[in-house]
């Protein structure tokens, strides 16, 4: 392993690990994040080890402009400098003498999203790209919007710790004389980027850059020329950028589809569990080159997208592993087809503004985001239409709900769960959509993508309801929605019996989650009508240059009568070197009533026991 800086055309210069193997030249593979690869994230190093000492590949780690110990200023995710960057640094590890001169690049989540940001612009070296748990569409399908709707607990979760990392000091070890300096300007340069997204809430160009779906000048997937394997999860928040996006690539494409959350395919609760790093090793092999030491391994597909396709099950938060098949076919497959379901009128809903919390969060991932409970109680708050089903009824990819809608309340939404109902009432959620709305028109609800099989002696239960807190925020009031001429259109899917389907290596037998430490609770004040849902944790670990803990505590309330709606996040990180202890702390507090958005942010950095700087931000927004 070595460290070392990639210079930068403007000055600057990029802060990366490199993993060299025995053999080379040798392609090289490239993830590239903020999340502070010396410290916060130093445990992700066995994946790159392995990719460097069982298969052969170069590997580097880059930690992006203006994080970690990269110099520069980190004013956002995804902006341009950050690609004009990345193109750089490609060109420089090609260029060096163990590598090959092809570069692939990978990474989960952030990392897949520069993933496809960087094959849209084309670099030359750049070969093959692996995103995985990454999103096609910066603003229906990210952490900071669903279907256009705020997303509510993610303000306490991502959207507020950034603030506290991109505040931390380089890594003096790393960064060198002057390290100091460094933190100091960082911290006042340093603009929250929770602000700016706070500031966009239609969709318009700032969200189309780096959007693969659709590019600011109206450009699309054909921006993609070379291979993409995708890995998504059903549990997890990107699920979208599955089917709809191999069907749309030009170039070869690969899906790789799991039950998994936002969490390692050989970890995430929940499984089966498999080994994803060989199946990455033999997609790189086969586009870039293989590595001189590189020996096949991984499954042999009988075709190029394949998915496991989830059973009826009970529901569970801690759910542990689902019951299915995998399944193997092309995309667009002649196996699949469109089944449409009307939904007779009701009478006009009174909107409850507490609809979704036994859904939670759309994205699962580590605890305390778990996956959804019993949706009975939230069935029981909504409009429902049941279906019993006596044969087997498949679906792959991507429901919808069309209707005509009126919404007397203000900022209205529509949410749609799809779920399935046990002979004795337990309702599990299959799928969800949200979309923000207008007074009165024609919707198209998309259910996020899944792959899902109801048994033959269970219901098919279509739940809609004008709120998904806190999964997004509530509408601004009270008001009704009313539904005319509804149709549910199901992605039905007819799979071959007879088909072969690879058999991936197992991943750990156990997930990596832990209910210790972690902080899950719905609160209900009854006499004030406010329904409260909290979370939390703390872990301390050790680094390669000190340790590090890490502590965040938030909530999110909503007012069942006025719908005024709060976010509270506090969170702290220590990283403990040997010239320094930096400590960050960051508290956000966001509340929405009627047609604003209130935002404060207040931070404090400390060196050691002495508070060095203390910032604070006051922002209002129109609500969208």
């Amino acid at each position: 392993m070595q460290r070392v800086y990639i210079p930068l055309s403007d000055g600057e210069r990029l802060s990366a690990t490199l993993f060299i193997p025995e053999g080379t030249p040798a392609p090289c593979i490239l993830e590239a994040l903020p999340y502070r690869k010396d410290d916060m994230t130093s445990g992700w190093r066995p994946e790159y080890q392995r990719f460097c000492d069982e298969f052969g590949f170069a590997v580097a780690r880059i930690d992006v402009r203006g994080t970690g110990s990269s110099s520069g200023r980190a004013t956002d995710e995804y902006p341009e400098a950050e690609q004009r960057d990345l193109a750089e640094a490609i060109a420089w590890l090609a260029g060096q003498e163990w590598c090959t001169g092809r570069v692939g690049m990978f990474g989960t989540s952030y990392g897949g999203f520069n993933s496809f940001q960087l094959a849209c612009e084309r670099p030359a070296h750049l070969g093959a790209i692996i995103p995985i748990y990454a999103t096609d569409d910066r603003f229906t399908d990210d952490v900071h919007r669903m279907g256009g709707a705020l997303k509510w607990i993610d303000q306490v979760d991502y959207c507020a710790y950034m603030t506290a990392i991109n505040a931390l000091p380089p890594v003096p070890e790393v960064w060198g004389d002057g390290w100091r300096e460094e933190w100091m300007r960082r911290v006042e340069d340093h603009e929250p980027w929770q602000l700016t997204w706070m500031a966009h809430p239609h969709d318009d160009e700032y969200w189309r850059h780096g959007s693969v779906r659709l590019g600011p000048d109206g450009e699309g997937y054909d921006r993609i020329e070379i291979p993409t394997m995708i890995i998504a999860g059903w549990a997890d928040g990107y699920r979208n950028t599955s089917f709809r996006t191999v069907e749309r690539l030009a170039a070869p494409s690969r899906l790789l589809a799991g039950p998994w959350s936002h969490a390692a395919p050989t970890s995430s609760a929940p499984g089966p569990r498999i080994d994803h790093v060989p199946e990455m090793a033999a997609f790189f092999a086969e586009h870039l080159g293989a590595p001189p030491s590189y020996v096949a391994s991984g499954a042999q597909w009988p075709m190029p997208h394949v998915w496991y396709c989830r059973f009826s099950h009970a529901p569970d938060p801690v759910l542990d592993t689902v019951p299915g098949e995998w399944r193997a076919d092309v995309w667009p497959s002649p196996r699949s087809g469109a089944r449409d379901i009307a939904l007779e009128d009701r009478a006009p809903y009174a909107v409850r503004p507490d609809v979704g919390i036994d859904a939670w969060i759309s994205c699962a991932g580590h605890l305390p985001y778990g996956q959804s409970g019993d949706q009975r109680a939230d069935d029981a708050k909504s409009l429902t239409w049941d279906f019993p089903v006596d044969e087997p009824l498949e679906i792959a990819g991507n429901a919808h709900v069309r209707a005509h809608v009126t919404a007397t309340c203000p900022h209205p939404i529509l949410a749609v769960r799809l779920c399935d109902v046990a002979p004795d009432g337990t309702s599990t959620l299959v799928a969800r959509g949200t979309l923000l709305i207008g007074a009165d028109g024609d919707v198209d609800v998309e259910v996020e993508a899944t792959a899902y099989r109801w048994l033959p002696g269970r219901t098919l239960r279509v739940s809609v309801a004008g709120a998904d807190w806190p999964n997004v925020v509530a509408p601004g009031g009270p008001g009704f929605l009313t539904l005319r001429d509804a149709v549910l259109t199901l992605p039905v899917y007819a799979p071959d019996p007879a088909a072969p389907v690879p058999q991936f290596a197992p991943g750990n037998p156990e997930s990596s989650e832990d209910t210790e430490g972690i902080t899950w609770r719905i609160e209900r004040d009854v006499a004030r009508r406010v329904t409260r849902c909290v979370v939390g944790s703390e872990s301390t670990y050790e680094t390669p240059f000190g340790s590090g803990t890490e502590r965040y505590d938030g909530w999110v309330s909503v007012d069942e009568r006025t719908f005024a709606q709060h976010a509270h996040s506090d969170v702290e990180f220590t990283l403990r070197f040997n010239e320094v202890t930096a400590h960050v702390r960051s508290v956000m507090d966001l509340g929405t009533r009627d047609d604003e958005y209130d935002i404060r942010i207040h931070l404090t950095v400390r060196d050691g026991q002495t508070v060095i700087r203390e910032r604070t931000w006051e922002q209002s927004y129109p609500r969208a």
